[in-house]
């Protein structure tokens, strides 16, 4: 077997991701309190489980499996390049929202996302066993949200909705934390609240749902993002990835509703 170094059809990634996201809740899903073995990766509430790298294991096996010259890049695992690279490389996080699994709050999942050589999102998929919900997309083909039973495909939230609702998340850096607070009147100006869910991946859905009608985030990791973001992109909302020149929202942008997701912007958020 050889590598297909071309570009797939996004749909066929999409099944994979699918299928890998899948196998990674499936291991979420099996929950208990005595065997999370949570302990802390570095920062003060930035904790990983047992659950976290079984979850990642999972993911990469279905992957390898069904794309072998895949390159795969996750939270808790060392990157893996095979030999000769298809120039598709999947970003996993296998466990968004570790501090929500640990106290049995509901907004975790797996995300799975693919990207190829040109930095071009092409599939994405946010899997949330405990919401019973799985949202995903494929580069042009819009983004859907199964649920219980039923399938609808997204459009983000209504520009013209009164109470806008922004998400959000903090740093585990205190410094950083505080910056943060202290920018929160600027950060919330034109927004009637603020919502603090603890998972990227899922308020980066839940834009795309409608449900929140902005996202913003200092200090996200490439994985954190990397599925939801897209999703949000497929349902029509604009999206600012980290990498791209940092500033602040506008009125123009808060008025039309937009997901952004910003790694260093010039100071706050």
């Amino acid at each position: 077997m050889s590598p297909n170094t071309g570009t797939p059809d996004p749909l066929e990634l999409l099944d994979v991701a699918r299928q890998a996201a899948a196998a990674g809740a499936a291991v979420l899903a099996k929950r208990s309190e005595d065997s999370l073995n949570a302990v802390n990766k570095g920062a003060s509430g930035d904790w990983v489980t047992n659950y976290d790298t079984e979850a990642e294991y999972a993911v990469r096996e279905v992957i390898n499996k069904l794309r072998p010259f895949d390159e795969i890049t996750g939270e808790e695992l060392e990157a893996s390049v095979p030999a000769e690279p298809s120039g598709i490389r999947w970003s996993v996080d296998p466990l968004d929202g570790t501090t929500n699994f640990i106290r049995n709050i509901p907004f975790y999942a797996t995300s799975v996302a693919a990207v190829n050589n040109d930095g071009e999102w092409l599939a994405g998929v946010v899997h949330a066993p405990a919401l019973v919900r799985v949202y995903w997309a494929a580069r042009g083909h819009g983004a859907w949200l199964a649920e219980r039973g039923s399938l609808r495909q997204l459009s983000g939230p209504d520009p013209q909705r009164a109470g806008k609702l922004l998400g959000t998340g903090f740093s585990y850096e205190p410094d950083v934390r505080a910056e943060q607070y202290g920018a929160l009147a600027d950060l919330t100006a034109g927004f009637a609240d603020l919502r603090r869910l603890g998972s990227a991946a899922l308020d980066l859905c839940m834009v795309a749902d409608g449900t929140l009608d902005a996202y913003i985030e200092r200090g996200l990791n490439e994985h954190d993002f990397a599925a939801g973001a897209l999703i949000a992109e497929e349902a029509g909302a604009t999206v600012h990835r980290p990498g791209t020149p940092a500033r602040r929202m506008d009125d123009a942008e808060r008025l039309a509703a937009v997901t952004t997701a910003w790694l260093v912007p010039p100071s706050g958020f």
